[in-house]
This record gives structure tokens, C-alpha cells and sequence, in this order.
């Protein structure tokens, strides 16, 4: 298989190319290949390869991405000798199981918003843009057309408890007339960073904001806790401030620095069920100034361990 080339090459642009440009140089591509237009033999797949940059450079994180890892990153295969920068699960930009080989799987409406009126583009809107389409008809003929899909913005705490949203949304009549309309969706407890739900006859991705107190990886939860070297040694019950509120967690005696303390389903809701864990990362804490009392401790303390090769 030929190696694919560089998204850049293909819009014809460079890597400093803003918004606006790359907009551009997609547009003005798209019209001169478009497979009703463009009738040489490899106009499809000429369209779809400048559909594809322009999904991937368009969006400000998966250009990011693409800067930092390449093709990579969005190869369904892996890429990179096999091993996919994230896990394998890899991005495929016509992915959406609508309509399978229809090229427009991976683009989405988007804009950030607390539930007030919605800032988008809506693919289509852009293909009749170019193609002076009626009707909002698909650029590949009827019955390709899949749900519209948006991204929503959420904070943290949104997306770990769940919460209703009222958005404001943009169809088109069976005439081709554009009405807005606004609906309430009801976003369950555990959605994450990428997660795409159906509500109604629209699909919605949602963008999560990360805390600046919990890291979070699936349904788990993981905080650091710094201890001094008593309650290492000697154990501690120490409290813990969790997603739901603070718990009360007992540290075993001689725990080791770095290691991890799990808390059982004080996690993330889980979307299929049940909860995640809270893992708390213990790190040792070292005195920066010593009083005389303390001084006399610790020495005599290391006159104890004698010839033991540390602490712990």
C-alpha cells in the first residue's frame, strides 16, 4: 500500500497555515475534485484524501496530534511498528458507522457552550456552499446523509455527575428551509473526553475539561497524597478528598514511597454499570529544616539502623 502523503502536501498549504486558510485551500480543492465535477479516474479517491486532511487539520487538538505523531495517530492499524500512540484504539476520520465508505463519518458540528445558542458549521451547509446543492442534499446522492453530529463542551465535574443541556440546533425541512430549534438533552454521569451518545436523530461527541485536582484514566481517579517519613513508617489514617467527598483511608505501616493505595468505587460512574477506583499515589514528604529535637531523632536513629542500607 502506497504510503499516504502528508496532509499539508495535500491542501497545498504549510504547517502555519490558519483557520481561515486552511478552510480555503479545502474548499477550493474540493470543488476542482469533486467526483461530479472532477471525471478522471481518481477523482473519488482524490476527494476523499483532501476530505481527510482537511477533517483532521481543521480540528485544533487533532492537528496537534498529527504534528506530534503523523499518520499514526489516526492509522486503525496501529502505525509505528504496530503500536498505536493511544492504545491501539487508533482514529479512523471516516469512521461513524452511518453509511459505511460514506466520506464525511468523522466530521462534527462544533462549539463550546453552557447550553445558550450553538456556534457551528455544518458540513453539509459548506458542501452547498461550494456545489450550490438544494435542499441540504448530500454531495454523493440521496440516502447517504448521516445524523448530524455536534460537540459539546463540559467541565469535569459536568462529565463525572452528569448533567441537562439545552442546545439549539439547526434541520432542514423537507423544502430545504433551515430551521433552529432547541432541545434538552439529558448527558448520564461518566461521559468522557470523546464519548459519542445519540440523542434523538443527532449524535454528540463531548469535549472534557481536565481538573486541576484529580487525574482521570477511564472510570479511575488518581490524586497524590505526600507524607512525612512517621507516617510512612509507622502508618497513618489519613483523609482523602474524592469526586464524591472525602473519605477516611488507612496507610499501612511501612508503605513504600510511590506506591498506590486503592480506594474501591469511589471512581467515575461507570457507562455500562458500576463504578471505578480511587488510587492515591503516596509520595515522602522530606523535611527541609530539622529542630535540634528532631536532629537528635533522626541520629539516633541512624545509630540504631547501624549498618542497614536505608530506611526503609
Amino acid at each position: 500500500m502506497a504510503a499516504k502523503k502528508d496532509f499539508y502536501e495535500v491542501l497545498g498549504i504549510n504547517k502555519s497555515a490558519s483557520e481561515a486558510e486552511i478552510k480555503s485551500a479545502y474548499r477550493k480543492l474540493a470543488r476542482q475534485h469533486h467526483p461530479d465535477i472532477d471525471k478522471s479516474s481518481g477523482a473519488a479517491e482524490k476527494f476523499k484524501e483532501i476530505s481527510e486532511a482537511y477533517q483532521v487539520l481543521s480540528d485544533a487538538n487533532k492537528k496537534k496530534t498529527y504534528d506530534q505523531f503523523g499518520h499514526a495517530a489516526f492509522d486503525r492499524n496501529g502505525g509505528m511498528g504496530g503500536g498505536n500512540p493511544f492504545n491501539g484504539g487508533g482514529f479512523d476520520p471516516f469512521a461513524g458507522g452511518q453509511g459505511q465508505g460514506n466520506p464525511f463519518g468523522g466530521f462534527s458540528y462544533s462549539w463550546s457552550s453552557n447550553g445558550g445558542d450553538a456556534n457551528f458549521e455544518d458540513p453539509f451547509d459548506l458542501f452547498n456552499q461550494i456545489f450550490g446543492m438544494a435542499g441540504g442534499g448530500s454531495p454523493f446522492g440521496a440516502g447517504t446523509r448521516r445524523r448530524p453530529t455536534y460537540s459539546l463542551s463540559l467541565t469535569f465535574d459536568e462529565a463525572i455527575k452528569g448533567v441537562e443541556k439545552e442546545i439549539e440546533i439547526e434541520t432542514q425541512t423537507e423544502k430545504g428551509r433551515t430551521e433552529r430549534k432547541r432541545m434538552k438533552i439529558k448527558i448520564p454521569a461518566g461521559v468522557d473526553d470523546g464519548t459519542r451518545m445519540r440523542f434523538n436523530d443527532i449524535d454528540m461527541v463531548f469535549r472534557v475539561t481536565r481538573s486541576d485536582k484529580f487525574m482521570r484514566e477511564g472510570a479511575d481517579i488518581f490524586t497524590d497524597i505526600t507524607l512525612s517519613i512517621p507516617q510512612i513508617v509507622l502508618g497513618d489514617t489519613i483523609e482523602i478528598e474524592t469526586i464524591n467527598g472525602s473519605v477516611k483511608v488507612k496507610v499501612p505501616p511501612s508503605t513504600q514511597p510511590n506506591s498506590l493505595i486503592r480506594i474501591k468505587a469511589k471512581g467515575v460512574a461507570n457507562l455500562r454499570g458500576g463504578f471505578g477506583d480511587h488510587y492515591v499515589r503516596v509520595k515522602l514528604g522530606m523535611p527541609k529544616t530539622l529542630s535540634n529535637d528532631e536532629k537528635k531523632l533522626y541520629e539516633g536513629l541512624r545509630a540504631i539502623q547501624g549498618k542497614k542500607k536505608g530506611w526503609f
